[in-house]
C-alpha cells in the first residue's frame, strides 16, 4: 500500500512538473549568429533581435520551414505562398536588424533535426558557438536533439524567447499549453529511442509506407 501510495505521488509530482522540466535555458555567450528556429513567429524572431541589439551576435539565421501539402495547395488555388521564414525576416528588419545581417538558411526543413543538421552544417564553416532561440517548451528537445547528433562540437547555447505566453505550472489546464507539452514529450521519446517516427515525406522517400 505505501509502494502505491509513494508511486502516486511521484507521478502526481511529475505531471505537475513536467511544464517547467521542458524549459532550458543555457547561459548566454559570444557566438557566430542566432539562430531563429521555424515555427512561433513572430515571437522568435522578436527574442532573436532582442538579443541582437544586446551585441551576442553579429547576425541572425533563420530556418527554411517545408511543407510540401501546403505550398501545392496555394499553387492549385492561385494564392500567393509566403514562407514564415520571409514574416521573421521582416520582423527583424522592423525591429532594426539590418538586412545585410540577416541571413535566411537555404536548405528547407521539415522538423527540429532537419534544422539541428543545417544550423551545424552551416557553423562548421564559420564557426564554433550559435545561440538558438526557439519557444519556452521547445528548449529541452532541442537541447537534446543537438546533443545526441552534434555532441558538444559545434557548440550549441539554447534559450528562449520572452515573448510568447506559457505558463508552466497550468500546462494541463490550458489547451495551447497542453498541446505543446504533449507534443514535446513525444518529440523527446522519438529522439531517446533513435528517431523512429519520421516526417512523412522522409517515409515515401525511404520507402517506408506505399
Amino acid at each position: 500500500m505505501l509502494v502505491v501510495f509513494v508511486l502516486t505521488g511521484v507521478v502526481y509530482w511529475a505531471f505537475r512538473n513536467v511544464g517547467s522540466w521542458l524549459v532550458v535555458a543555457d547561459p548566454l555567450k559570444r557566438a557566430r549568429a542566432i539562430v531563429v528556429l521555424s515555427g512561433g513567429a513572430p515571437f522568435r524572431a522578436m527574442g532573436a533581435a532582442s538579443l541582437y541589439h544586446q551585441g551576442w551576435a553579429p547576425e541572425i539565421w533563420i530556418t527554411e520551414g517545408y511543407d510540401r501539402r501546403a505550398s501545392e495547395a496555394y499553387v492549385r488555388l492561385g494564392v500567393p505562398y509566403t514562407q514564415e521564414s520571409e514574416y521573421s525576416r521582416r520582423v527583424l528588419e522592423k525591429l532594426g536588424v539590418p538586412a545585410d545581417a540577416i541571413r535566411v538558411l537555404p536548405t528547407p526543413i521539415r522538423n527540429t533535426v532537419d534544422e539541428v543538421a543545417v544550423t551545424a552544417a552551416a557553423l562548421r564553416r564559420e564557426g564554433d558557438v550559435v545561440i538558438i532561440i526557439t519557444s519556452p517548451p521547445h528548449t529541452r528537445r532541442v537541447r537534446t536533439i543537438w546533443h545526441l547528433e552534434m555532441g558538444d562540437h559545434p557548440q550549441a547555447i539554447v534559450c528562449y524567447d520572452s515573448y510568447e505566453e506559457y505558463d508552466p505550472k497550468r500546462w494541463w489546464r490550458i489547451t495551447v499549453e497542453g498541446d505543446d507539452v504533449i507534443r514535446e514529450i513525444l518529440g523527446l521519446f522519438n529522439a531517446w529511442l533513435g528517431f523512429p517516427a519520421k516526417p512523412k515525406e522522409q517515409l515515401r522517400w525511404t520507402g517506408s509506407t506505399p
